[in-house]
């Protein structure tokens, strides 16, 4: 496979098909399907850690449905690396999210890649995961593996992490859906932890429908059905602090939105003290989980430098940043949100750089981007609410863009039920990446 020459033009509308649309017939036949895609085109992307045997599929409400773990949690069928060189934890006991699929039918076919500890946005890995979209452009982290293997129709669904953006940057990048719960939704039991007081279980489907058949099976919440429309407030300030090209490109997914019915308002609301104090948290607690790792000659140059960044900052500091959380949320909750509404803003205030611009090796590295990347997502870890990043078109050089979704605490469904809305008048979160679209067409 070659890098492909990338227009707006020459984005591919061929659809790959979401699970909920499938019939039984065509569900058995998607998951040998996948089966055979991970074992090559998976691999291709350097986007599979493990590959798993076939085991007898099970009847439950998601019998068959074909996903991937990423290679942080214990699935009892191999030893979670962690994005590291060598595996880090046991397999079991397995994590409860992987038991809960179990038991609804799932089936569970591999592990993704991610980057190393889970502590790296770009998606820069040892693996050097490619971007189904086009080579040369970072597929985004630390859920890289599992964004990936879902958009190029390896999968159906992925499990992943999300810190500070860890699974909606990757969503952005590869053109999918995905859903980051709010803190303490999902248990993290069998999972590594980066930073407890941001940690959060993540999942990716190419559709936020496909995502909604999941969520009642990983959370217990019953099935959302709301009959008012939310209204979506427009987080202006957001909006100007991004490109101009993403601004715009989101406003049109907010558009169809309003012609959907929702009303749209606008106002000031993006939380710059709740961005500084997430940073700190991340930074120290991440110091203090990995602490043995600062002077591992096995670990990444940069990430050993991370890690001892982190730990600069004093227990009262971190202190400091973690007492001022539940005033900030409520502020946030009150202006932005509301009873009844939907923050709505970029997942990245930039387009998806390409790889030389967030690689330290290279002269092209600018440490400016490597930070944009989680600009808009990691102040929602640390407000600890819950955020959907959907689909939301293309730029001028064909790469998807991500609209993001924040509310309330336990509002996921209806952030489901939001981006189905969007969904069900739009094509963008189907259609096949250009990178791989011949090998899919080629396909027996």
């Amino acid at each position: 496979m070659t890098l492909p020459s990338i227009s707006a033009s020459s984005t591919s509308a061929a659809r790959l098909p979401d699970w909920s649309s499938l019939s039984e017939l065509g569900r058995m036949a998607a998951l040998e399907q996948c089966r055979r895609r991970l074992a090559h085109l998976g691999r291709v992307l350097h986007a599979v850690e493990h590959i798993y045997h076939a085991e007898p599929v099970r009847e439950g409400p998601l019998a068959g449905l074909p996903y991937v773990a990423k290679d942080m949690f214990a699935t009892g069928r191999s030893r979670p690396s962690w994005g590291c060189s060598a595996p880090q934890a046991p397999a079991l006991p397995r994590a409860s999210v992987i038991d809960r699929l179990d038991l609804a039918g799932a089936s569970l076919i591999g592990a993704s890649t991610m980057t190393e500890l889970a502590y790296e946005p770009s998606g820069m890995a040892r693996r050097r995961a490619l971007n189904p979209w086009r080579f040369d452009a970072i597929p985004g982290g630390s859920s890289t593996g599992s964004a990936i293997l879902v958009a190029a129709g390896c999968c159906f669904a992925a499990l992943g992490s999300d810190t500070g953006g860890s699974v909606r940057i990757p969503a952005h990048c590869c053109g999918i859906t995905a859903l980051k719960p709010g803190h303490g939704k999902i248990p993290l039991d069998g999972a590594m932890a980066l930073a407890p007081s941001l940690d959060t279980f993540g999942i990716f489907a190419r559709s936020a429908a496909d995502l909604a058949l999941l969520w009642p099976v990983v959370s217990g919440d019953p099935v959302t059905n709301i009959e008012n429309l939310p209204r979506a407030v427009l987080l202006r300030d957001a909006f100007e602090a991004s490109d101009a090209e993403i601004a715009g490109v989101c406003r049109g997914a907010v558009s169809v939105l309003a012609e959907g019915g929702m009303r749209i308002e606008e106002t000031d609301g993006f939380s710059e003290e709740a961005d500084l104090h997430a940073l700190t948290v991340l930074l120290a607690e991440a110091a203090r989980e990995h602490r043995a790792r600062a002077d591992d000659p096995a670990i990444d140059a940069m990430l050993r430098k991370r890690i001892s960044k982190g730990l600069v900052i004093t227990d009262s500091e971190l202190a400091a940043a973690i007492a001022a959380r539940d005033a900030l949320r409520d502020q946030f909750i009150l202006c932005g949100l509301g009873e009844d509404q939907v923050a709505v803003l970029p997942v990245m205030p930039i387009r998806t750089p390409v790889v030389s611009e967030v690689d330290p090796a290279s002269a092209r590295f600018n440490p400016r981007v490597l930070y944009a990347l989680s600009r808009f997502t990691r102040f929602v870890n640390y407000l600890g609410l819950p955020a959907l990043a959907v689909p939301a078109g293309f730029d001028s050089t064909g790469m998807p863009v991500g609209l993001q979704l924040i509310g309330r605490p336990g509002s996921e469904g209806m952030l489901l039920q939001v981006a189905i809305g969007l969904q069900e008048r739009t094509d963008w979160h189907g259609r096949v990446p250009t990178a791989v679209a011949s090998d899919i067409a080629g396909e027996p």
